[in-house]
């Protein structure tokens, strides 16, 4: 009752079942490297100078909260005392999510995006940190797409710690603030009996010029600037 085995058919469906495998296995194998392909690719960009001073996109499928001008990133930098700068600077880890949309842009826009820029703080192009960097995309006329942002916050207090380096008069009212703070922890009658208002001018005077003597040989020895000429700037010592 039981119909006889092919051997011959049997042989012909095991070689066609196995050519379907290698099929199937060859074009996920070529997934894989066009995928490795793109990757290489984006890395590569990433890592090398933003020669392109704007990217293809199709701006119906930019989403507008992402778009930045440069002022509005210059602004922020000066603030917060960040660097924007070319991603070949970049001394961190560009995380997979990161390169993850890069190829969905992409392939979205049908596009290959070059040009990438990061703000981070100073010295995350010179070793890794654990603060926010924020990797943008150029799209031409002073404006800047916002791709992806990893790592954490920035200190909260981060505005006020670094306000003091904004310009000249900040640092200057600083070191008057304190030169007063420290006139006024001297005790009375140290330097003569009866207290004067000129004697604490003069006070003021000597704590003003040792505060600003010391803040003068600390920028200059670590070669400081103030936020608006770093922020864009590629030099260490700028």
């Amino acid at each position: 009752m039981l119909p006889r085995t092919n051997i011959e058919e049997k042989l012909y469906n095991l070689r066609s079942q196995t050519s379907q495998e290698d099929k199937l296995l060859g074009e996920v194998y070529e997934l894989l490297r066009q995928d490795q392909e793109k990757e290489n690719r984006i890395t590569a960009n990433i890592s090398g100078a933003s020669a392109k001073p704007a990217n293809e996109f199709d701006f119906d499928l930019l989403e507008t909260e992402n778009i930045f001008h440069v002022d509005q990133i210059k602004n922020i930098c000066i603030d917060y005392r960040l660097r924007f700068l070319d991603t070949k600077y970049f001394k961190g880890q560009i995380p997979a999510e990161a390169v993850s949309k890069i190829k969905h842009l992409e392939k979205e826009h049908g596009t290959e995006i070059k040009g990438f820029k990061i703000i981070a703080p100073s010295k995350l192009f010179k070793l890794e940190d654990k603060d926010d960097p924020l990797l943008f995309a150029p799209i031409g006329n002073g404006y800047y797409y916002l791709i992806h942002k990893w790592g954490n916050d920035l200190h909260p207090l981060r505005r006020i710690l670094v306000w003091p380096f904004k310009n000249i008069i900040n640092l200057s009212t600083l070191v008057i603030l304190i030169s007063y703070l420290a006139t006024l922890m001297v005790p009375e009658g140290l330097f003569s009996k009866q207290n004067s208002t000129a004697e604490f001018w003069i006070i003021f005077f000597f704590m003003f010029k040792s505060i600003a003597a010391v803040v003068i040989f600390y920028g200059f020895a670590l070669g400081k600037n103030f936020n608006p000429a770093i922020w864009n700037s590629k030099y260490f010592n700028a």
